[in-house]
Order: C-alpha cells, then sequence, then structure tokens
C-alpha cells in the first residue's frame, strides 16, 4: 500500500512516502496508550485549549492547509478554503461544547441516587477517506480528544500530505505526543491494530465494501465501532417546488467536489408537471460548468481524484448504457492528464441497472421522472443505501410529511444535503451506523457508566 502525493489534474508525482515498519508501529501504539493515562485526566479546559489554537492556526493559514487538499486530491481551491474553515469550525465547537456534552445527568429512581457517567474508552484506531481529507478527521478527532480519548488514524494513501498537515497542526497546537498519531501503515497493519486489546474502538469513513470488512473484524473483536459509508441519496423535487432554487440545488448537491460525497444528490426524482422544465434548466446549468485547473478561481468542476477513480466510473456509465440508461448529457472521459470526465446526466434507469443501485462517485447525475409522491418516496428508497436525502417544496409541512418517509438518517427541506458541526451526522441501511457530529457523536466512544448509591437499609 503505497501513500502516494499524485496531483490528478496533471497525474505528477508530487511526492512518496514509506509505510511505517512493525517496531515504529508497536511505539505509536504505547505512545497512545501512556498518553491516554495522563490525557484522560487533563480538565475539559485544556483539552479544549488544544483545539482552539488549532483552528485558531487553520484561520490564520486558510491558504497554506488548503493548497495540500487540491493539489493532492482535485478540489477547487474555492472548496478547499471551505473545507478549512469548516474543519475549524468543528474544532472550535467541540472545545465549547464538549462539557456540557458529557456533563453527568442524575436519573430518577424511587430510592438512593442513580448518575450516568461518560468517562472516555482509551485508544481509537480511524480509517478516514481522501474526499475531505480534513473535514473527515475533524468529525472523529475533535469530539474524541474532547471526550478524554486518544485517536491513531490510518488516512488515504492519497493524500498523504494532507495527513501530515493535520498531525503537524494538533502537534504545533500543543497536543502531547500521542493524543493523534498518523500511520501510513499496510492492510496486515491495519487489521492487527483492529485486534489489539488496547484498541478500544474503531471509526471508518469508506465505501460499503471496506464498512462490511471492517465491522466484520471489530465485531469479531468485540470492540465498539462506527461506519460512516456510501449512499445515493434522492433529491425529491414536488410539482410545487421553486424551480430555479431546485435546479441550483441539484447543480451544487451532485458537482460540489466533482461528485465525491457520500451525500451528493446522486439521484434527482422530479415529479411530472415540473420534468421536463427541471430538465432543460438543469443541463443548461450543466453546460456553464467550467473544467480547468482546480487553483484556478475560476474553475467550477475539477477533476477526479486519480485516473483509477475515473476508470471505475466509466465502467459503471458503460454498463449502465450497456443495460439499457440513456446519456442525456457527457458520458465521456477528457482526453489530456487530468482525471477529467464530462458533467453526465443519464436517464431511463430500470431496477436491475447497475445505476439503480450502485453508487456513482463523481459527475453523474441520474434523472428520474415520477407521476406522483409517493411514487417518487417509493423510488426514493428502493435503494441498498440510506445516508442523506433531499425534499424542495413550497409546502414545509408537506416536506416534512414526504422527508420522514424517507429511508435515510438525514433529510434536508429546500436544500441539499450538507454539514454542520451541531447536524448529527449518519446513515442507515448499507450507508452504516453511528453518528458524528452534534451531541451525539461525542457519546459513541465514551463508556455510558451508572454509578447507583443504594439506601443501606433498602430491600434487595
Amino acid at each position: 500500500m503505497a501513500y502516494r502525493s499524485v496531483n490528478p489534474f496533471d497525474g505528477s508525482v508530487l511526492e512518496t512516502f514509506e509505510e511505517i515498519g512493525e517496531d515504529q508501529l508497536e511505539r505509536a501504539v504505547q505512545t497512545a496508550e501512556r498518553c491516554f493515562g495522563t490525557w484522560r485526566d487533563r480538565t475539559f479546559s485544556e483539552r479544549g485549549a488544544v483545539l482552539r489554537r488549532a483552528a485558531g492556526l487553520l484561520r490564520s493559514r486558510a491558504e497554506e492547509f488548503a493548497r495540500p487538499i487540491t493539489l493532492e486530491m482535485g478540489k477547487p481551491i474555492k472548496e478547499s478554503r471551505a473545507e478549512v474553515a469548516l474543519t475549524a469550525d468543528i474544532l472550535e465547537y467541540y472545545a465549547g461544547n464538549a462539557e456540557r456534552f458529557l456533563a453527568p445527568r442524575k436519573l430518577e429512581t424511587p430510592s438512593g441516587e442513580a448518575t450516568l457517567e461518560n468517562p472516555p474508552l482509551g485508544v481509537l484506531f480511524g480509517v478516514q477517506p481522501w474526499n475531505f481529507p480534513y473535514y473527515q478527521l475533524a468529525r472523529v478527532v475533535a469530539p474524541n480528544l474532547m471526550a478524554g480519548n486518544v485517536v491513531m488514524v490510518k488516512h488515504a494513501s492519497s493524500v498523504p500530505r494532507c495527513a501530515l498537515a493535520f498531525a503537524g497542526l494538533l502537534d504545533e497546537a500543543g497536543a502531547p505526543a500521542g493524543a493523534y498519531t498518523n500511520l501510513f501503515v499496510t492492510k496486515p497493519q491495519i487489521e492487527r491494530l483492529i485486534d489489539d486489546p488496547r484498541v478500544k474502538g474503531v471509526a471508518l469513513t469508506g465505501s460499503d465494501a471496506a464498512g462490511a470488512i471492517v465491522a466484520a473484524r471489530s465485531g469479531k473483536a468485540l470492540k465498539k465501532s462506527t461506519m460512516e459509508l456510501g449512499g445515493s441519496d434522492p433529491f425529491i423535487v414536488l410539482e410545487d417546488a421553486d424551480l430555479d432554487a431546485a435546479v441550483k440545488g441539484a447543480l451544487w448537491g451532485r458537482f460540489h467536489n466533482a461528485g465525491q460525497s457520500c451525500v451528493a444528490s446522486k439521484r434527482l426524482i422530479v415529479l411530472e408537471p415540473l420534468a421536463d422544465r427541471f430538465l432543460g434548466k438543469l443541463k443548461a446549468a450543466m453546460d456553464r460548468l467550467r473544467m480547468g485547473n482546480p487553483l484556478d478561481e475560476a474553475t467550477t468542476l475539477a477533476p477526479l481524484s486519480s485516473h483509477e477513480a475515473l476508470d471505475r466510473l466509466i465502467d459503471q456509465v458503460e454498463r449502465s448504457v450497456a443495460k439499457g440508461a440513456r446519456i442525456l448529457l457527457g458520458g465521456r472521459r477528457v482526453e489530456g492528464k487530468g482525471a477529467f470526465m464530462q458533467p453526465t446526466l443519464l436517464t431511463d434507469i430500470a431496477p436491475g441497472n447497475p445505476a439503480y443501485t450502485e453508487e456513482l462517485f463523481g459527475p453523474v447525475a441520474l434523472f428520474f421522472r415520477v407521476p406522483d409522491e409517493d411514487a417518487a418516496i417509493a423510488l426514493a428508497n428502493d435503494n441498498p443505501f440510506g445516508l442523506g436525502g433531499t425534499v424542495f417544496t413550497r409546502d414545509v409541512s408537506r416536506g416534512k410529511r414526504v422527508a420522514g418517509r424517507i429511508e435515510s438518517g438525514m433529510v434536508f427541506i429546500n436544500r441539499a444535503t450538507w454539514t454542520a458541526p451541531e447536524l448529527p451526522f449518519g446513515g442507515i441501511k448499507r450507508s452504516g451506523y453511528g453518528r458524528e457530529l452534534s451531541d451525539l457523536g461525542i457519546v459513541e466512544f465514551v463508556n455510558r457508566k451508572l454509578i447507583r448509591v443504594t439506601d443501606v437499609d433498602a430491600p434487595y
């Protein structure tokens, strides 16, 4: 498993990093375990000071942190800056709220007293993806460091510079050795870390295939895990929707980050009365997307993260067309050094077609027209994934009713699915289990511990 920093815009190899040896890995685990022994006893204020300093460094040196994202995985520089800011928001959010979220809670009981406390578990291991190189780390690291845990992370092999930048950020902010550890590890080393009894929990963000493997191994080791996996989010446009707002939302929801997001709006489900007008406006908006150097402020559609990712997506589109899907726009790779694909729109996608159930991770939108609200909900739910979803309507009460019938972990009304520190993030079905962010994210890896005081003369 090589850790290679490759620019997807021009194919140049920026840097290559060696995987660590067995002795280095053992020392890293020992250091993390020692650190937990003291980090857990620091006050919330002391732990929060580290995260606040890290957030301040991100804000004051935003361009310095944004450029590695763009260079390693191709995100447009404006979106990279936004990711840096969001990462800082998450660090500050948990620094300011962790103590309140984890405060002991009195439980009602007929006699004596009962208290629910939230001590940390210990050393955690995270496996994280390339598509949001800092934000994904912050979602796991910020709540768990504030809870008193320590975190070891195997980041994606394609973003090693981002991995080192984040580790360096926390080091500069004053995190002690072992509080956060970046690991350039091999697949067998990942397996040994999951099995290691010193590791108390595992958090993965990635594909459902990777999640199934890691969840099974974690389960065999009888340790807690969270899985934030793929998605094929429905984007429902009801007949009373604001058409221009819906088109704008669909364009952003599908093509932000070149469509490489688990909560991208992948399936556009439009009621018949609006379908033709929506389709016409969407095609015109897609035509205006500008491919180019992601460091150029004018670029609005980035390359995919790698040529391997591009090959997989082209294969999915070709298999889908062979099974009856029709290309309304795009559908081809862009010749040249960059890993670019034309913004693509597919329709006529029936059950049994690969695009009907597979997650297409890139700038490919799927268009469905349906006769009514019930048909839209049935189509939205006829999918193995259940991460996010969107409903566009002028009637918010109706939107809430439809949202309540969609099988997913999140539904947004009148905007594409997105994220914020205070909003819980996660899904159901093959989109995984557990929640990140909000007050829910900080209690995934704590011991919900009961302390019970009973009157000495109470009967058994």
